[in-house]
């Protein structure tokens, strides 16, 4: 498990960091800036349609979830007529009758509506934190491609700088007369070259940037102190050999195989119209000067079935249930081979970190022997110069290597579907 990885062998680190953060400044003097993996995430999230109809989509699942607590399958409905012979005979023949529509469930689909409301409920949030997976995904890998193209700008004006100081030994060296004009002109080759690597980093390293601030919407920037070259995901102290239930993935198709199941069971018991209770008085007279008769009318309204009514729903529910089954299977085999890779890839990035590590202190050293006995004329340029850059190169690799470390616990998280902390 690894905080902060640092860089302690760039003496220029700091104004190169400070050149950087300027520019972003100059490019967007007002947008906020983001440094760590955690704050792209959450910036990333916040501009996502699914972050921004979240609460929506809970008060609708939620609405439905309360409505099936109601004790009729719909809202009674309220009947009102009235008769009269006034527009032929005009006997006084009146008739008046008020009534309430109360549609009833039929059997099994209240517990079943309910079902159906909870499995709403229940998808609605993993597919929330599925989304907020997938969002993770594409966040993680455009940080991690910032951090690499930030290493070699970083590696590229240690570069520069080293070959501009040769330069200038050699150039001192070669008006004393203690060197030749070749040589001269292999240390501005050095210097050029360089150079060109510098720019060539740079651009990499502006479209980087320009990658995750379109994702998060905010200019990345280095840390406060300026140190560190990422801040690293904590490693997952065991991975699992299966994943369970609770990977985001994996619950957003369970969940939808649920939802699909409970709607072709409810599809199965809605093959006719709800029954209704009638519930009406009358009040009426045959003519004028009758005396007003008052009755009170109770009847049940049962529609009949048909198995063609549902059909299309119950086979559509069917189909999305398979589907949702099916992607599950294939969904968790999947998974399970992606954290098994991601964990052998960070088994092997820790190796290569070691590796490097050796190789660019073995490098430091050679460096240091070969700069004493080149300024003592015990070595030709050519080379001072093949050492500079293989030490050059040993430092680039070890700093690459740290990011794929860092990159790799991140993509063995992602693999187990944990968050970015």
């Amino acid at each position: 498990m690894f905080r902060r990885i640092g860089i302690n062998w760039l003496p220029g680190l700091l104004l190169g960091l400070a050149a950087s953060g300027a520019w972003a400044q100059a490019a967007s003097p007002a947008s906020p800036v983001v440094t760590t993996l955690r704050q792209a995430f959450d910036a990333a999230w916040a501009r996502q349609p699914e972050a921004q109809s979240l609460d929506m989509r809970r008060a609708a699942a939620l609405a439905r979830r309360v409505s099936v607590d109601r004790w009729s399958a719909e809202p009674p409905a309220l009947e009102v007529s009235g008769k009269t012979d006034q527009l032929h005979r005009n006997d006084g023949s009146r008739e008046y009758e008020i009534g309430l529509a109360v549609p009833l469930w039929l059997p099994g689909e209240r517990a079943s509506t309910a079902a159906l409301a909870d499995a709403e409920v229940r998808a609605s949030t993993s597919r929330t934190l599925a989304a907020q997976l997938r969002t993770a995904a594409g966040v993680r890998a455009a940080y991690w491609d910032w951090q690499r193209a930030r290493v070699d700008v970083l590696v590229a004006r240690e570069r520069l700088a080293s070959a501009r100081e040769l330069a200038a030994d050699v150039s001192k060296r070669v008006r004393a007369g203690e060197l030749a004009r070749a040589d001269q002109h292999q240390a501005d080759g050095a210097l050029a070259t360089a150079e060109a690597s510098l720019a060539e980093a740079s651009g990499a390293l502006a479209g980087a940037e320009q990658q995750l601030r379109a994702l998060t919407g905010m200019t990345p920037a280095l840390a406060a102190e300026g140190l560190s070259v990422a801040e690293a995901e904590p490693a997952p102290a065991a991975p699992p050999v299966a994943l369970g239930a609770g990977h985001p993935a994996i619950a957003e198709l369970r969940d939808r195989a649920e939802l699909a199941q409970r709607s072709m069971t409810l599809a199965g018991i809605q093959g006719r119209a709800n029954p209704e209770l009638n519930l009406a008085t009358t009040r009426e007279r045959g003519a004028s000067g009758e005396s007003w008769q008052q009755t009170v009318t109770i009847g049940v309204r049962i529609p009949f079935g048909s198995d063609s009514r549902n059909r299309a729903r119950v086979a559509s529910a069917s189909a999305e249930a398979i589907e949702a089954e099916t992607q599950l299977r294939l969904e968790r085999e999947r998974l399970t081979a992606e954290v098994d890779t991601a964990r052998v890839r960070v088994e092997s990035a820790r190796t290569l970190v070691a590796s490097a590590e050796q190789r660019a202190q073995l490098a430091r050293e050679s460096r240091g022997f070969f700069q004493k006995a080149f300024r003592l004329g015990e070595t030709d340029l050519p080379t001072r110069l093949r050492i500079e850059l293989e030490a050059t190169e040993a430092e680039r690799q070890v700093a690459r290597t740290r990011i794929e470390l860092a990159a790799a616990v991140s993509a063995l998280r992602q693999a187990m579907g944990l968050l970015p902390e």
